[in-house]
């Protein structure tokens, strides 16, 4: 059985919407066992309270450690400037022990985003996040356009054969759907 690990940060709650629904993809895979976790916080509860934060995210933290019993990591990450959020910089950067020892190499790894805008850098964040994944011997797996949704021009949607994704709008207040 293939084992894929669901790895996202989530602030406002839409990529861990988005990393519900990726593992709820990845399970429909027969002989796929899906696991969903999240990076752990950097801001203390009550500056991440007064930030908005969404504080009843049930998804266990993981860690470093266990990234190499897993065949695949599918990595969610909000967009910061067109880069990966800290939380999840921070953690990947705790992988060196990983990448000396060659404890990711030939995983399969792919990444999704949520933007606030339009424009808001979500293929800049996923290649730069390849990056990393590269650097880890990962096989970089995207969105091909055969995905018919990344051909849509009825309404604004996010995702690119980069890897999926989706807009929150400025405030925050739109969903994933």
């Amino acid at each position: 059985m293939a084992k894929v690990l669901v790895l996202y940060y989530s602030m406002y709650g839409h990529i861990e919407i988005l990393a519900k629904a990726v593992a709820e993809g990845a399970q429909s895979v027969q002989g796929v066992d899906v696991t969903i976790k999240r990076v752990p916080e950097l801001m203390s509860d009550d500056v991440a309270r007064k930030a908005g934060a969404k504080m009843d995210q049930t998804a266990p933290i993981a860690t470093v450690d266990e990234l190499p019993s897993y065949d695949a990591i599918i990595f969610g990450t909000p967009t910061r400037f067109g880069n990966m959020c800290a939380q999840m910089r921070n953690f990947l950067d705790q992988t060196g022990k990983l990448w000396l020892k060659g404890n990711l190499i030939g995983k399969v790894g792919s990444v999704f985003t949520s933007t606030a805008t339009q424009h808001g850098g979500q293929e800049t964040t996923i290649t730069s996040f390849h990056t990393t994944l590269l650097h880890h011997g990962m096989i970089i797996v995207g969105c091909p356009y055969s995905c018919q949704e990344l051909l849509t021009m009825s309404e604004i949607t996010g995702g690119s054969p980069y890897g999926a994704g989706t807009l929150a709008g400025g405030d925050g207040s739109r969903l994933p759907s």
